[in-house]
């Protein structure tokens, strides 16, 4: 019931036999590992057989999840003996009364707390993954205090700023989608206190001049500096999405910035954000390119020095005309479209309606309408 979730509930279905050719896609294609995600996976009754099979084929398994059901002991110890490495616990604001109109849902806190130490206790490694948005765009640096002084075995932070077109989030873009200067200090703020610690964290869809000091924590351009790709399996209509180009809206003011050739611009195919926010920077690339080639806590990073790396990568490898995102229609079908799925739809749309509606948010679109 979050107010911007972007994978909203859809008639397709999955089970262990659909999941599994996805799974055995990833591991022909020589991937390291797969994060199972949602809405919400730990919903599903098979999660943990699904998480075996993947862990069996060698690849390593990772779980985001609000953590109300990680919070029972059994399911937590399950998850770890079926191969769980990793799980992300969604933790948005740690005032209860903001992660509450965030969720929809009352009282999720001590839930995703309870989540966090059952995963630790049980040999799961945890990160916290957070949304940003408008309103815990001041807090973020709140949530690190409050987080590390209760768990402080958390090594790993995540934010990701908001996607305003998709799902619930394209609809409630004046409630919940950030102007990117109302996050900017409590960012920053977040990120020097993990840095000072010790800790690491990455950023999702926050361009490069509103992070420069940690540029080299940006997903976006961790991936154009190593050329990676991803892929993506929707459990809806828009099915597989194959990721390899990181650049989305650019201003022309970025055109004079040194960061430009490794920064992934503004994430935004929602019209939500004002690229007028957009400035150039003028600090060195190298160091930046240079700390993303060293990491040595990236299992898929192979040695490359800057010298070889700037042979490598030029302008002329990213092909900035390419759509960032491009849907493959030749891959594996993501779930299957049931009778059966059709009325669970129905019914859950219906029961969910009730629920926005008497917390003011709108629902999102349903599938008959996106197409």
């Amino acid at each position: 019931m979050c107010g911007f979730c972007s994978n909203p509930t859809t008639p397709y279905t999955h089970d262990f036999d659909s999941m599994r050719v996805l799974v055995d896609d990833f591991v022909e294609r020589g991937y390291f590992g797969i994060i199972l995600t949602g809405g919400e996976p730990t919903l599903h009754p098979e999660l943990p057989r699904i998480a075996a099979y993947a862990n069996e084929q060698g690849l390593h398994v990772r779980l985001i999840t609000n953590g109300s059901r990680l919070s029972q002991p059994d399911f937590a110890q399950a998850l770890a003996e079926a191969g769980v490495r990793l799980v992300h616990v969604s933790v948005y604001s740690v005032r209860p009364e903001v992660e509450a109109r965030l969720r929809g849902t009352e009282d999720t806190l001590p839930k995703a707390y309870a989540a966090i130490d059952n995963a630790a206790r049980f040999g799961i490694e945890v990160n916290i993954n957070c949304v940003i948005n408008k309103l815990n765009a001041d807090h973020l640096h709140e949530n690190i205090r409050v987080l590390v002084g209760q768990h402080p075995h958390i090594r790993h932070f995540v934010w990701n700023n908001l996607d305003p077109s998709m799902g619930r989030a394209e609809v409630n873009q004046a409630t919940f989608t950030p102007r990117l200067a109302e996050f900017e200090l409590s960012l920053q703020r977040a990120m020097k206190l993990l840095h000072k610690s010790g800790r690491t964290f990455r950023v999702e869809k926050v361009p490069l001049c509103y992070m420069t000091d940690f540029a080299w924590a940006s997903t976006e351009t961790r991936k154009i500096v190593k050329g990676e790709e991803r892929i993506v399996h929707f459990l809806d209509d828009k099915q597989t999405v194959r990721q390899t180009e990181w650049g989305h809206i650019y201003t022309e003011a970025c055109d004079v910035c040194s960061l430009r050739s490794i920064c992934g611009g503004l994430f935004d195919r929602g019209d939500g954000y004002d690229p007028a926010e957009l400035h150039p920077v003028f600090v060195p690339l190298q160091p930046v390119v240079e700390h993303v080639l060293g990491d040595g806590t990236d299992p898929s990073q192979k040695p490359l020095s800057f010298s070889q790396w700037k042979k490598r990568f030029t302008r002329a490898e990213r092909d900035e005309s390419a759509p960032a995102v491009q849907r493959d229609a030749s891959l594996i079908p993501v779930g299957r479209v049931t009778d059966r799925g059709e009325r669970l739809y129905a019914a859950k749309r219906k029961a969910e309606g009730r629920k926005a509606e008497a917390s003011g948010i709108a629902m999102e679109r349903g599938q008959d309408e996106e197409s």
